[in-house]
């Protein structure tokens, strides 16, 4: 990771207390087992101070926000808007520079239909940036997850414009070695993940937006994988635009946040339209109100961005630099017994400076769906698969690894009840230990 500054992990007893706010985590599976869970990257678990906010919405001021002028509309109202005031301290802005999304998957796509519907001379936007065409070119990484990968597949088929992608070394981190010639004049855009779902590596964010800057390259970054698990300062980063998602930081499913700079998103054109999002219409034409509305079509999903404020104020108060010094502890201890384990095979660096808390790895001779059976049948959950990051595991020649990802819940013994599921993996299929 490495945590960046002097903050001590939980204690037993604070962790003891934390998990009691987890209500799934007291649940057990697979005839009785006590639920292991590793799975937190591809969504955290919910404390109950989020389930109760979701419910008591509905249960008290459920409305359509932003469309109404009874007290019910105006109580959810304020509800929501102070969810993404909350939202937006916990990464260090303003709330008007919080565009609420569907998920990340959908504020990445935000994003690149801006360019395509520059390109097109519409969306109500200003930019000229934006605009792409043959000779124009977007810069990706290898490691990118198709979230961030494909809408720029889609926006360079559309436009006319080149994709280009920053390889990964063996070690699996960015290779910067020919950066310069990628990142020219010619780039638009460079979008880049902050933290890899697959590698856990902790990417230079700072260094890289700077650079894309240099050329005049607008900078947009995944954080899916940072935001839940390190303190983050989007303004800090230096990047134009970043997304990510509610219900991997402890928020409700169906929430995800867009991030950008105020003159990007003034710029911008928009994606959705419809109700909400415009300033005024006529059968003719019409104009769009401001930023955030601006990209806010449709009744807001508000019952999912209270719960996810109440995410982000717990997570501020367990304090995002002690959270990712325990995650640093439980990673380090992971790695640490993977590499006694000659069998098994980490795919990513290992343990120190910019690693975060996933863990992929192979067991040579065996498919991952297999190794994650194994662990299921012990009450583990891991991720098993390419995770939406096919190209980066051709890059590493294997079909696909199981993932294990940690979270402010969870435990050492969670970590060593998996390596003792892991161990029953050779003599079960015959791989030499």
């Amino acid at each position: 990771m490495s945590t960046t500054s002097s903050a001590v992990p939980f204690t037993d007893e604070e962790l003891t207390r934390i998990r009691a706010d987890f209500p799934i985590l007291e649940r057990t599976v697979r005839d009785g087992k006590p639920l292991v869970y590793l799975d937190s990257g591809a969504t955290s678990q919910k404390p109950f101070v989020v389930l109760d906010a979701e419910r008591e919405f509905y249960e008290r001021h459920n409305s359509a926000v932003h469309r109404g002028a009874h007290q019910l509309s105006e109580e959810g109202t304020e509800l929501y808007e102070q969810a993404r005031a909350t939202v937006a301290g916990f990464v260090g802005t303003q709330p008007d520079e919080v565009v609420f999304t569907k998920n990340a998957t959908e504020g990445l796509n935000l994003a690149a239909y801006a360019f395509s519907n520059a390109t097109a001379g519409g969306g109500g936007g200003a930019g000229s940036r934006f605009a792409l065409g043959p000779g124009d070119e977007v810069l990706v990484t290898e490691m990118e997850h198709h979230a961030n990968l494909i809408p720029w597949q889609e926006l360079t088929r559309r436009t006319g414009a080149t994709l280009r992608w920053v390889p990964v070394t063996d070690e699996g981190r960015l290779d910067l070695t020919d950066l310069g010639d990628l990142l020219t004049e010619r780039t638009k855009v460079f979008a880049f993940t902050h933290a890899s779902n697959v590698l856990g590596t902790v990417n230079p964010a700072r260094e890289l937006a700077d650079k894309a800057h240099a050329v005049g390259a607008l900078a947009v970054l995944d954080a899916c994988q940072s935001v839940p698990h390190l303190p983050v300062d989007v303004t800090d980063l230096g990047v134009d635009l970043a997304a990510w998602s509610g219900h991997k930081m402890l928020g409700p499913l169906g929430i995800g946040v867009l991030w950008g700079r105020p003159e990007i998103l003034d710029e911008m054109p928009v994606f959705l339209t419809g109700g909400s999002m415009i300033e005024t219409v006529t059968m003719e034409g019409s104009t769009y109100a401001p930023v955030p509305q601006k990209f806010e079509a449709g009744v807001p999903m508000a019952a999912q961005a209270i719960g996810l404020g109440v995410a982000a104020q717990y997570l501020g108060e367990l304090g995002m630099d002690r959270v990712a010094a325990h995650e640093e502890v439980l990673t380090a201890h992971l790695l640490k017994e993977l590499a006694q384990r000659p069998w098994v095979r980490v795919v990513g660096p290992g343990a120190g400076a910019d690693r975060g808390g996933t863990v992929a790895f192979v067991v040579d001779g065996v498919h991952a769906h297999d190794v994650g059976q194994v662990l299921d049948a012990d009450g583990v959950a891991v991720r098993v698969g390419h995770h939406c990051a096919w190209p980066l595991h051709r890059r590493f020649g294997v079909a696909a690894t199981t993932r294990a990802t940690v979270a402010a819940y969870t435990t050492l013994g969670e970590i060593d009840a998996m390596l003792a599921s892991l161990d029953r993996v050779p003599e079960m299929f015959g791989v030499d230990a």
